[in-house]
């Protein structure tokens, strides 16, 4: 694999704690930007074919940024982890915004990246050009978010890269049938890190304790006043064939909302798709694209 053209910066959260960024592409770039919000476990290196993709479109470059929230990838991990909470996270992105001299861009969220950007469009509802919501609706289907409390946190120690990548294809490999050895292994080099001499999630995982919380005997909560918040900016929704986090049902009730929802559905991927294909980067560009023109769906 060639060198990741990102460069990292350090940006500081409200209360203090450091937090990591990728950027990639020109800052004087006149397309606007792109901000990429990882899922729960996840960092912004996911987001790295595709944000080099975006930065370099030779019709159009554009500034990229990956951000790894609290507790995730190269961001300082917090001593309460009761912190690891969609509010303080709201706060450390708007923080990073405002730090990045960010002031409206298009945002792809993935999962718990696509929750942040509607409270965004709620909270700081200008900075919001337009949006892609990666398998993740206002409503989340339970059966995902068992499986999902099944293994953050609680992953097998791997003995090695390899070995990881064999614990993520046992764990993922029904959702994506399509994988290849050496995706496997991409995968598992964004999901661990070496430390101390061992192969260990490249996140806190004390993440868990934000899913104990969550009573999995009660409905949960939904987010239709958050998603209505994006109303007068375009909107993409993207969903794994295979998900069980974002349910068909959820995206038919999204369309009823919004008649003019772009969807796009990712055939032999679940949850959540990879966004390193060549037709859903080049969705995802177009779609930037008419961001750029001020077209309101």
């Amino acid at each position: 694999m060639s060198a990741s053209p990102a460069t990292s910066i350090f940006v500081t959260a409200q209360d203090g704690l450091r937090l990591h960024v990728r950027s990639y592409g020109p800052r004087t770039a006149a397309a606007l930007p792109i901000v990429c919000l990882p899922g729960l476990a996840r960092t912004g290196a996911d987001f790295d074919v595709l944000a080099t993709r975006l930065a370099s479109d030779p019709e159009g470059p554009r500034r990229a940024i990956a951000l790894d929230s609290r507790g995730r990838g190269r961001s300082d991990y917090d001593r309460d982890p009761a912190n690891y909470s969609l509010v303080v996270e709201l706060s450390d992105l708007i923080a990073a915004l405002t730090a990045l001299g960010i002031a409206r861009a298009v945002f792809v969220g993935t999962s718990r990246g696509g929750l942040l950007t509607m409270l965004l469009a709620v909270a700081r509802p200008t900075a919001i050009a337009g949006c892609v919501l990666n398998d993740i609706g206002p409503v989340i289907d339970l059966k995902g978010l068992i499986r999902i409390k099944s293994y953050v946190g609680k992953l097998p120690q791997p003995a090695s890269l390899r070995d990881a990548a064999d614990i993520l294809r046992g764990l993922f490999g029904s959702q994506f049938p399509k994988l290849n050895d050496d995706d496997w292994a991409a995968f598992a080099r964004r999901t661990f890190k070496e430390a101390g001499g061992r192969i260990v999630p490249d996140y806190d995982v004390k993440l868990a304790t934000t899913l104990e919380a969550t009573d999995l005997g009660r409905p949960l909560p939904v987010l239709w006043k958050e998603f209505d918040a994006l109303a007068r900016v375009p909107v993409m929704v993207i969903r794994g064939s295979n998900s069980d986090i974002l349910s068909t049902a959820t995206v038919e009730a999204m369309r009823t909302r919004r008649t003019s929802l772009d969807v796009v559905d990712v055939p032999d991927e679940g949850h959540a798709p990879l966004l390193t294909g060549e037709n859903i980067i080049g969705c995802i560009a177009a779609f930037a694209k008419a961001c750029d023109g001020g077209v309101q769906h």
